[in-house]
This record gives structure tokens, sequence and C-alpha cells, in this order.
């Protein structure tokens, strides 16, 4: 992957947040685009349309609770957003493996 050592030690939790999220969201729009011809398609099942809308909420939930966690230790705010984030890429990555098969 990308190599950190070559960024300043004051940036690197800025480059790593923003390189997760990145991930993240490559990874959301494989999901988004995926589901959707599944949609299309016809070929999405019940509990697949609402375990899709029900993992929102609880991925948000998960979020916030590391959120607040990382700033009950003291995080700064890359420490806090950095940790927020880890849930959501967690699912994101989980979706991609899931759909792909």
């Amino acid at each position: 992957m990308f190599n950190f050592s070559i960024i300043s030690n004051g940036m690197q939790p800025m480059m790593q947040f923003a390189t997760a999220y990145q991930t993240m969201a490559i990874a959301a729009g494989e999901v988004i685009f995926r589901r959707s011809l599944m949609m299309v398609s016809g070929s999405m099942s019940t509990p697949a349309a609402v375990n899709m809308v029900v993992e929102k909420a609880t991925t948000f939930a998960e979020a916030a609770r590391e959120a607040i966690a990382a700033t009950v230790k003291g995080e700064n705010p890359v420490g806090v957003a950095t940790a927020a984030l880890e849930p959501y890429g967690t699912r994101t990555a989980a979706n991609v493996r899931e759909l792909r098969g």
C-alpha cells in the first residue's frame, strides 16, 4: 500500500485517516452498484433488503460508541474521526466480500 514513512510524523494520522476513508468510500460505491443491480434484476430477497436498511442504523450506533470512547480516552480530533470511521470500513468491506460471492 502507501508508504507513510515519507510523510512527517505530524501528518501521518491524517493521511492514514484519509486513506481509510477513501478505501471505505470505494468499497461503499461497489456495494451500492452491486445492490442496485440486484434490485433492478429482482434478485434481492426481502430479508436482504431489510438488512440493508437496518445495518445503517447499527453501524451508525457502533461508530458513535467508538467516537465517544475515543473522546473519553482523550484522543485528538483525527483519532476520534478514525475511531468513528472504523465500523463503517469494517461493514463496507464485509458487504463487498459478501456481494462478490
